[in-house]
């Protein structure tokens, strides 16, 4: 894989890793990443289908905060913007490549900030697939709540939200105590993946696993997900997934404290077995323990 390009292709604000993911900084209601591919080069997300149009592929959101929408894109609705163009460095040795910069989340007024976030992606090789390290911290400019729909059974909407191809078909969740679902509504697990054939046949198979991190407040996340044909009253499959933090119950920030979210998401060809995310998931979580651990010992 080559390294970033920004505006890579023509798509002026966004940036490009080589044929794998692209991230669109500059979108006027939420950045997002999209499209994103499996090593092989197959595609896997869905950006805005017609159903939810506000589903954007590979995005992180909440629904209210203190009561503002920041999920529906239907007036009135808050959005998030980056402030200015993100910083990319790397690749470093490991060739891993970062971008980070700071988005505002401006209330339906269209004038003043809820929250101001930083946000930092990481490029991560892991050999026959990659990772994308999500790593996000959010501080409120006053005391507020953020929850989900109150309608619980059929919503989580908090945190970071998948949504796939259509033809993307017979696909299945799969969580770490080794069960498989079509859905799931507020099941805890620390990761989840998405996996099954892509377009016609089932020669080409590729995935997505989502992992929690242990540090995330209430973990292990509960997840909100559906995988089953028309569940949306679209065609075709849905293939929606969300680390649902929010699932159960508000969670309430004081003015200027700071909410930071870490997650990794897995790309992946072929469907993976408990073992294997198993495995990714703990040399994730081993490698945070280590750098944390040097830093300590750096300060010492």
């Amino acid at each position: 894989m080559t390294g970033p390009d920004p505006g890579a292709g023509g798509a002026e604000g966004a940036v490009t890793f080589g044929d794998r993911w692209t991230y669109d900084w500059a979108a006027r209601k939420k950045p997002a990443i999209h499209p994103l591919r499996t090593p092989a080069g197959h595609e896997l997300t869905r950006m805005q289908p017609a159903d939810h149009p506000w589903h954007r592929a590979l995005w992180f959101a909440v629904k209210y905060v203190n009561d503002e929408n920041f999920w529906e894109e239907v007036p009135p609705y808050g959005v998030q913007r980056h402030t200015e163009p993100p910083t990319v460095t790397g690749p470093d040795a490991a060739g891993r490549t970062s971008l980070e910069g700071t988005l505002r989340w401006t209330r339906p007024d269209q004038v003043s900030t809820a929250f101001e976030e930083q946000r930092r992606l990481t490029h991560v090789p892991l050999g026959d697939a990659y990772a994308i390290d999500l790593d996000t911290t959010l501080t409120p400019t006053e005391d507020t709540t953020i929850r989900s729909e109150p309608f619980t059974t059929w919503g989580g909407y908090g945190g970071i939200s998948l949504r796939g191809r259509a033809d993307w078909h017979d696909t299945r969740l799969l969580l770490a105590d080794g069960s498989t679902h079509e859905r799931v509504i507020g099941v805890p697990s620390p990761w989840c993946d998405l996996s099954g054939p892509i377009g016609e046949g089932d020669a080409d198979v590729g995935g997505i696993a989502i992992l929690d991190h242990p540090g995330n407040p209430r973990h292990p996340v509960p997840w909100y997900g559906s995988t089953r044909a028309a569940t949306y009253g679209d065609e075709g499959w849905s293939n929606f997934l969300n680390a649902a933090f929010l699932f159960h119950e508000p969670m309430d920030l004081r003015a200027g404290e700071r909410l930071r979210l870490r997650h990794r998401i897995v790309v992946h060809d072929a469907s993976w077995d408990v073992d294997r995310v198993g495995a990714a998931w703990d040399e994730w979580v081993n490698e945070a323990k280590s750098a944390t651990a040097g830093r300590r010992l750096r300060r010492g």
